[in-house]
């Protein structure tokens, strides 16, 4: 099945529970948003599945297109087809942006399969002038020295070169200003289509103007609360979380 399925999945950090029975699905050729206050999970969500050490999972399933992740390293699972979008793009110095890249793209090839340097070259240029990138920026080391906007814009050339089945963004609009926000946020609409599913972390609605999505749903304590449509998210930028929580509370 064409799907990122999570099912009652819980996870912790050392002695904390975080995740809690949390059940999400997301198919090919849509557009999700998961939108929650500070401390809901939603960073921790996007680690459990891209398979970081630090979290432990305590329960639950996640699948991408009917392979269990759980368990798997993170190479394994970006090689099955899950890219993520960090918040806080690490800096690797020494590594240009062009070699990472390519390095990353012949990894994912056959063995004995070689990258063709100038069909690689044009294809990166291409996508660097649609994301508003200086060229000379492929021979930088990756994210060294890079402003907010410069190491955001270099995540989605990334994933847009490596061509994921499935694309986590986790609050890809931190620290942006409007102008690298609608640039990013294009950049992304750009990688629709029906083979793919794009999942879109964030606090907060602004980047949903940009980046419009088939569903919301809102996290609260470690799993999904409430799901709707893009008006869900109008809701939340109008009211807050209270409601949501005051709901919770109450069922």
């Amino acid at each position: 099945m064409s799907t990122l399925q999570i099912d009652n999945l819980s996870a912790s950090v050392g002695k904390e529970q975080i995740l809690n029975n949390l059940n999400f699905t997301l198919p090919k050729g849509e557009v999700h948003a998961i939108m929650g206050p500070n401390g809901s999970g939603k960073s921790t969500l996007s680690k459990v599945l891209a398979g970081h050490p630090d979290y432990q999972v305590t329960g639950g399933n996640a699948s991408m297109d009917g392979t269990e992740l759980l368990g798997l390293n993170p190479d394994e699972i970006a090689r099955l087809g899950l890219f993520l979008a960090f918040q806080y793009p690490v800096e690797v110095p020494g590594v240009s942006i062009a070699n990472f890249i390519r390095a990353a793209i012949k990894s994912r090839l056959p063995e004995g399969e070689n990258i063709k340097a100038v069909e690689f070259y044009k294809e990166l240029y291409l996508k660097m002038d649609g994301l508003g990138m200086d060229r000379s920026f492929t021979s930088r080391s990756m994210n060294e020295g890079f402003s907010g906007g410069e190491k955001k814009r270099c995540e989605i050339l990334q994933m847009s070169m490596l061509n994921p089945k499935y694309c986590i963004l986790d609050e890809t609009d931190s620290g942006l200003d409007i102008d690298a926000l609608r640039v990013v946020s294009e950049g992304i609409n750009q990688m629709k289509n029906p083979d793919r599913g794009i999942l879109v972390i964030t606090h907060y609605q602004r980047l949903l103007d940009y980046i419009v999505p088939d569903k919301v749903h809102v996290m609260w304590e470690g799993r999904i609360v409430r799901s709707g449509d893009k008006t869900l998210a109008l809701q939340l930028e109008d009211k807050g979380y209270d409601w949501i929580k005051e709901e919770v509370a109450a069922a």
